[in-house]
C-alpha cells in the first residue's frame, strides 16, 4: 500500500520552521483525514499538524524539541490506494525508500527531511510555489569558519548573500553555494562602491537586524508656513520638525531610548541629528541639546552643516551622538516613506512634500483648501508600540501647529 508523507505545512506567511512539541499519535494508529497528529510551535503560537488522508501512522522520523523546516518530512501514514487516489498522494513506501538505497539508519539527524531508514537527507521542498528564492532557503543563518574565512577575504557579509538558495543541511549556504553565486556575478558589469556607500550599507544592515514599524499622520504645514514666511533668514521645514520632535522628546525621552538587553538606556540630552544628501550617500549632522535651543538661534547652525555636510567636511563635534534623526524625503517630491532608523538611534521622523487638499474647518462649517504634509515616524519596535509611536507623533503635529513656541 502506499505510503503517504505527513508534511509540515505552511503555518504562515514569515514562518519558516516549526518545533515539534508533541507527538499526538503513534505508529500503528489508526487515523482520519485532517486528524491532528502533531503539536508543533513557531515563534507567533502552537498549531497542529494535521493527516493528510485516512490510514495507519507507519513511523515518524522527527523528534520532540526540535525544529523542522516547512516542506520537511515528519512521518508517513499507510493508505489503501483508494485513499491515496482520493486526495491526489502518491508517494513510494519507506520500504522501498530503504531497499532501493540498500542503507539502512536509524538515526536521522535532527532538521532534516529525512527519508525513513535512511541516512540521507532529503532537500526541503517549499509548500508555496513561485516564490523568486525557496521558501525553505535558510540562506546564510549559519555560516561556517571556512566559509566566514572566504567572505572575509572578499570584505563580504552575510547580507549579500540573502538571495543565495542553499543546497545543504536545511537550507543552508554550503562553500559550494557561495563559489558558484561568485563565479555567477563575476559575470556581470560590476563598478567600485565608494566608500560612502559602503558605509550607508552597513548601517543599514545593522539597523536591518532590529523590528522596525512606522506610523504616519497628515498635518496642516499652514502654520509653518506662515511663520516662516516672516522669519529672517528663514528656517527650513525639517527643521521645524527637528525642534518639535526634541520637545516631545524633552516632555518623554523613553521613546528615543535603546534597548540593551534587558534594560532602556536613556539619553542623556536631546541630541538630534538630520539627513543631507551627499554626493552617494546621506550624512547626518547633529544639532546639540536642541531642546534648550530656540528655532531661531538653531536657523544659522542648521543652515551651516548643511553647506558643510554637502561639501563632505563636517566638524567631529557634528557627528555621532544623536539620538533620533529627521529626515525630509519631501525635497524629492514623495509624500509617504518609511526611513530606517540608523543603528544607533531608536526614531527617524520623516516628513513628506506639501500637497493642497481640502481640509474640514468646524468653525466656519465648511472644507478649506490647506497645504498638507505626511509625517511619519519609524521606530525599533522593541522599544516603542504602536500607540506610544501614535502619541508621540500626534505630539510633534501639535508643536507645529503652534510655531511661534518653538
Amino acid at each position: 500500500m502506499p505510503a503517504i508523507p505527513i508534511i509540515m505545512p505552511q503555518l504562515g506567511e514569515s514562518i519558516a520552521e516549526a518545533t515539534i512539541v508533541k507527538i499526538a499519535v503513534k505508529p500503528g494508529e489508526m487515523v482520519e483525514a485532517d486528524q491532528d497528529v502533531l503539536e508543533v510551535e513557531t515563534n507567533k503560537a502552537v498549531m497542529t499538524v494535521t493527516s493528510p488522508c485516512g490510514g495507519k501512522v507507519t513511523n515518524w522520523v522527527v523528534e520532540a524539541q526540535q525544529s523542522y523546516a516547512v516542506g520537511a518530512v515528519l512521518g508517513y501514514l499507510e493508505a489503501t490506494a483508494e485513499e491515496a487516489a482520493r486526495v491526489g498522494l502518491d508517494a513510494p513506501s519507506p520500504t522501498q525508500v530503504a531497499d532501493e538505497s540498500g542503507e539502512t539508519n536509524g538515526h536521522d539527524e535532527p532538521g532534516s527531511a529525512a527519508a525513513p531508514g535512511t541516512g540521507k537527507k532529503d532537500r526541503v521542498k517549499p509548500t508555496v510555489r513561485g516564490l523568486p528564492v525557496p521558501a525553505h532557503a535558510a540562506g546564510a543563518s549559519y555560516l561556517s569558519p571556512r566559509m566566514r574565512a572566504r567572505m572575509a577575504e572578499l570584505g563580504l557579509h552575510a547580507a549579500d548573500l540573502a538571495g543565495v538558495a542553499g543546497s545543504g543541511a536545511a537550507g543552508r549556504v554550503t562553500i559550494e553555494d557561495f563559489e558558484k553565486f561568485i563565479s555567477q556575478i563575476e559575470q556581470n558589469k560590476m563598478t567600485p562602491a565608494s566608500t560612502m556607500r559602503v558605509a550607508v550599507a552597513d548601517a543599514m544592515r545593522r539597523s536591518w537586524t532590529r523590528p522596525l514599524a512606522t506610523v504616519a499622520l497628515p498635518i496642516n504645514l499652514n502654520p509653518v508656513l506662515a511663520h516662516r514666511k516672516a522669519q529672517e533668514p528663514k528656517p527650513g521645514p525639517a527643521l521645524y520638525a527637528l525642534r518639535a520632535l526634541a520637545l516631545a522628546l524633552a516632555e518623554n525621552s523613553a521613546p528615543a531610548g535603546r534597548l540593551v538587553g534587558n534594560r532602556i538606556v536613556h539619553p542623556r540630552a536631546i541630541d538630534v541629528g538630520f539627513a543631507v544628501e551627499a554626493e552617494d550617500g546621506v550624512l547626518v549632522p547633529v544639532l546639540r541639546a536642541v531642546d534648550k535651543v530656540p528655532l531661531m538661534e538653531l536657523t544659522p547652525q542648521y543652515n551651516e552643516l548643511v553647506e558643510l555636510a554637502r561639501q563632505r567636511r563636517l566638524p567631529p563635534n557634528a557627528t555621532g551622538g544623536s539620538i533620533a534623526t529627521v529626515t525630509n524625503f519631501g525635497t524629492f517630491g514623495l509624500t509617504w516613506a518609511t526611513p530606517i532608523p540608523l543603528p544607533e538611534q531608536t526614531l527617524v521622523l520623516g516628513l513628506g512634500a506639501g500637497r493642497l487638499q481640502p481640509w474640514w474647518d468646524a468653525a466656519e462649517g465648511k472644507f478649506i483648501p490647506v497645504m498638507e504634509a505626511n509625517m511619519t515616524l519609524s521606530f525599533d519596535h522593541r522599544v516603542l508600540d504602536g500607540g506610544g509611536a501614535g502619541r508621540m507623533l500626534t505630539r510633534i503635529a501639535a508643536l507645529l501647529a503652534e510655531p511661534d513656541k518653538l
